[in-house]
């Protein structure tokens, strides 16, 4: 199936299972656990705690992720190629748009992503040259300042290049890159946690985090929360562990590194929440009241920042030992975020090798397009937010289209194929959860979020395309995306598939 000029990276392969793993850690452990969960805890916590929430997201653990991700293996080895190529070698070649689309969300996500990576790096660096503001005030105004300067666009373009670099060099470069950036980002996380679990009243914010409040699950946004936030958290469905499972070796088998990958991902996302409740709870508590805290949790701030960019250096200068504290959570944020936007662009640069190019000429390019495309999130918050809106409720329907493809292929027949004697024994129960409950899934969430969607709750303007967070602007770009690649499939087969 490969193009005859495909590159050499078509038989590479990771040199250990450990590679691996770490290399899919380095995915699925991202800013998402870090920047993302403790804030969308926090926002859908009732009166009594956050516990309840948790549940849901776990609950998508077992009947999202992890089924997902044991696709994305599968997949990976038995195409050796990515996600384009896989669904054309395997779905079958009629289909291969629907896994264009899939490439593309993350490749759309990588535009800003990159962004995120860049705020990561200056706040670890501005906290180690210059210290820390000692007011949430003193905070906010040095983010704007940082906004206001060229320094976004100038660490986006960093980090791209780093990311860049680090992919050039093919699996190779990407195994070695994650077997140093995978295990320093794990420890620091649990120093940081050991840190937080000894100040004086962080118990309070720790207790509260795993504290049901049962009515919460009532609300259907509840469950979209959770569904988004784990599939952000695992990389489930995005087509990532798809494009390095091409480079597994079969020994190392699936079902078990699939397994290990979602729940060692979540919990990093649990280790990272109770650092942030019970930092937050510790130092503001004496200063507030339970639900001015949590207000200070969930006030996203813009794109996101309110928490970990505005107030958390705030919290650290009132830390005993919080200044290298501070540095070594935005060196973990700042890791975090380049291993996760290295599986991107390795994503983005096997398509483009798999449709015929030079694998140097294909990650430059990736890099170059990528920057710009991201040049507008860097520099505007309405764009940024919807880019992050309208991609991240799309990861929902990759996940449906990953499903599909295992339809087309025979989930049945995938699941004989990857078994080995070392292995875990992948149940029959996965074939029947791939045909229905993943589909069933992903119709149902769609249909509340567009519901949802359609009322004040989101916008008054739910129909206007131009609105950042209407349902219409994520239909349209959805639309647009899938139209494109649908006329374009031919092409691609053609480019995928010698004429011969």
């Amino acid at each position: 199936m490969a193009s005859p000029t495909a590159d050499a990276s078509s038989s590479a392969r990771f040199t250990s299972r450990w590679g691996l793993i770490l290399s899919v850690l380095g995915i699925a452990v991202g800013t998402g656990n870090i920047w993302r969960f403790p804030r969308i805890a926090a926002s859908n916590a009732g009166d009594g705690g956050a516990g309840a929430f948790l549940v849901a997201w776990l609950v998508f653990l077992l009947v999202w992720s992890i089924p997902l991700i044991i696709a994305e293996y599968a997949l990976g080895q038995r195409g050796r190629m990515g996600v384009v190529g896989t669904f054309a070698k395997l779905a079958g070649p009629k289909v291969a748009w629907l896994g264009a689309f899939v490439a593309f969300v993350a490749a759309a996500i990588m535009c800003y992503y990159s962004v995120v990576a860049g705020w990561c790096a200056y706040f670890m660096a501005t906290s180690l040259a210059s210290g820390l503001p000692v007011t949430s005030e003193s905070s906010l105004a040095a983010w704007q300042a940082f906004q206001a300067s060229p320094w976004p666009i100038v660490l986006h373009a960093a980090m791209m290049g780093l990311g860049v670099l680090a992919v050039r060099g093919g699996v190779g470069t990407i195994e070695k890159a994650n077997k140093i950036l995978v295990p320093t980002l794990l420890a620091i996380v649990v120093v940081a946690v050991v840190r937080a679990v000894t100040l004086p009243g962080a118990g309070a914010g720790i207790a509260y985090l795993f504290t049901p409040d049962w009515g919460t699950l009532a609300a259907p946004s509840t469950w979209l929360e959770a569904l988004t936030q784990n599939a952000w958290d695992t990389g489930a469905g995005w087509g990532l562990i798809l494009t390095y499972a091409a480079y597994m070796r079969k020994e190392d088998g699936v079902v078990r590194n699939a397994v290990l990958t979602g729940v060692g991902n979540n919990v990093v996302s649990l280790l990272a929440g109770i650092m942030i409740f019970g930092i937050a709870f510790a130092v503001l508590g004496p200063q507030m009241s339970q639900p001015e805290v949590l207000d200070v949790m969930r006030t996203s701030g813009e794109r996101g920042t309110g928490l970990t960019f505005i107030w958390m250096p705030a919290l650290f200068a009132e830390m005993p030992l919080g200044a290298p504290l501070a540095v070594l959570f935005f060196l973990a944020l700042t890791f975090a975020a380049l291993s996760s936007l290295i599986s991107m662009i390795e994503l983005s640069t096997r398509v483009v090798v798999d449709l015929g190019a030079p694998r140097t000429k294909a990650v430059v390019g990736v890099g170059v397009v990528a920057f710009l495309v991201g040049v507008p999130s860097a520099l505007s918050d309405r764009f940024f937010g919807n880019q992050d809106f309208v991609w991240g409720v799309a990861l929902m329907l990759s996940g449906a289209f990953i499903a599909y493809a295992v339809i087309r292929y025979g989930a049945d027949r995938l699941r004989e194929e990857i078994a080995t004697e070392t292995d875990w024994a992948l149940p029959r129960l996965w074939s029947t959860w791939m045909k229905v409950a993943i589909p069933f899934q992903a119709v149902v969430l769609l249909g509340w979020w567009l519901y949802l969607a359609t009322t004040t709750d989101f916008t008054s303007r739910w129909w206007d395309p131009l609105e950042p967070y209407s349902a219409m602007s994520c239909l349209v770009q959805w639309g647009l995306a899938l139209g494109a690649f649908f006329a374009l499939n031919s092409w691609m087969v053609r480019r995928l598939v010698p004429s011969d």
